[in-house]
């Protein structure tokens, strides 16, 4: 299990160094069995700075390319040819130097070197967004805020976030410990044995409130043994995008890829406090009732990969009015059912399903 060290500083104000907090997570139970680095941008933007163009002109030898000559600050001046069809005198750009290892998206490296382009020298790289894995966009280099010194490191400018990663092998019997509030709790614990007394910070949900029933979804559960608790509440006028950039950079950390705010919530709430969640499209929900039910032996039933699989008798199923099932409790989520870019309410599961049966599952 992964767990980062600045979400555990959310509960509770850590001053142990990163080393000391994993020998006391070992000392309580939780063996942490490597620490890993990792940045919010692969790489840190190390050798990545801010330059202005001072000078433009044509490649003599490429209709599309342009000779610049750009001030890193320190009297710092260098050449660079540039492809990009915006550069342009006066820009404030990010510029990746010699040396520097850049990460694409997909986490590929290439490191800039000094070289020529079609004859003419170059040192370094004006940037897109994408060569710095901060986005998808390639339509040019990226255009900084005029007011940003030149020299300032792009570490700095956007404000990228250094974690550390604690690779925990916990024993079956600590599932209370699967989750960043379950493992601050007990580092809490520890700390206070040592002498030192820190509050666990938790959120207030005092503000939450139901503002309307304008998508009242009914439940109703067929057995109270194999599922001892199931709520849910629906969520209307949303809109289907990326999340913030702080929970992908939390989901980043722990190995998760971020999908899009609806995935990236039940993940973050699922690592973060343990509970699962599964998001459906209400509108896919006939009659606007939830049953949850067992179906017959081989009843089939397509899943969020595009499967077509056959269920078993003891498969508890989430299932509408008309018992036509939307997802396999606590697996896996159907696809007629599931959350799409046209997505505008969702009805957000919470249950509690009995292991036994989602183990045989």
């Amino acid at each position: 299990m992964k767990i980062s060290y600045n979400w555990l500083k959310q509960f509770l104000n850590i001053q142990l160094e990163v080393e000391k907090t994993g020998e006391l997570l070992t000392d309580l139970g939780l063996e942490v069995e490597g620490v890993e680095k990792v940045e919010s941008i692969k790489g840190g933007l190390d050798g990545v700075v801010v330059g202005e163009v001072l000078t433009c002109e044509k490649h003599p030898n490429a209709d599309k390319l342009k000779v610049t000559t750009v001030n890193l600050g320190t009297e710092n001046k260098v050449k660079i040819v540039c492809g990009a069809p915006n550069v342009e005198v006066g820009l404030k750009v990010p510029v990746a130097t010699i040396g520097t290892k850049l990460y694409n998206q997909d986490g590929n490296e290439f490191k800039i070197k000094k070289g020529k382009i079609r004859g003419e020298e170059s040192h370094g790289m004006i940037c897109a967004e994408d060569e710095l894995g901060l986005g998808k966009g390639h339509d040019g280099i990226m255009v900084l805020d005029e007011s940003i010194e030149v020299g300032t490191a792009c570490a700095d400018v956007f404000n990228i976030e250094t974690d550390y990663v604690f690779e925990i092998g916990l024993t079956p019997n600590r599932s209370d410990a699967m989750s960043h509030y379950g493992v601050a709790r007990d580092l809490r614990a520890g700390l206070i044995q040592q002498g030192t007394n820190l509050e666990l910070i938790t959120p207030s949900v005092s503000d939450f409130h139901v503002d309307e029933r304008v998508l009242k979804i009914d439940i109703e559960v067929s057995d109270k043994d194999l599922v001892p608790r199931y709520d849910g509440i629906t969520i209307t006028d949303i809109e289907v995008k990326d999340s913030p950039k702080w929970i992908q950079n939390r989901l980043k950390a722990i190995g998760i890829n971020p999908k899009n705010n609806i995935v990236d919530i039940t993940n973050y709430v699922l690592h973060e406090l343990g509970q699962p969640l599964h998001a459906f499209d209400a509108t896919k929900i006939r009659g606007n009732k939830v049953l949850v039910k067992t179906l017959d032996e081989g009843t089939s039933f397509k899943t969020l990969d595009g499967i077509e699989r056959k269920l078993s008798a003891d498969d508890i199923m989430i299932c509408d009015v008309d018992e036509n099932p939307l997802c396999i409790a606590g697996v896996l989520g159907g696809l007629e059912s599931g959350v799409s870019e046209n997505t505008t309410s969702v009805f957000l599961e919470s249950a509690y399903f009995d292991p036994v049966s989602i183990r045989k599952t």
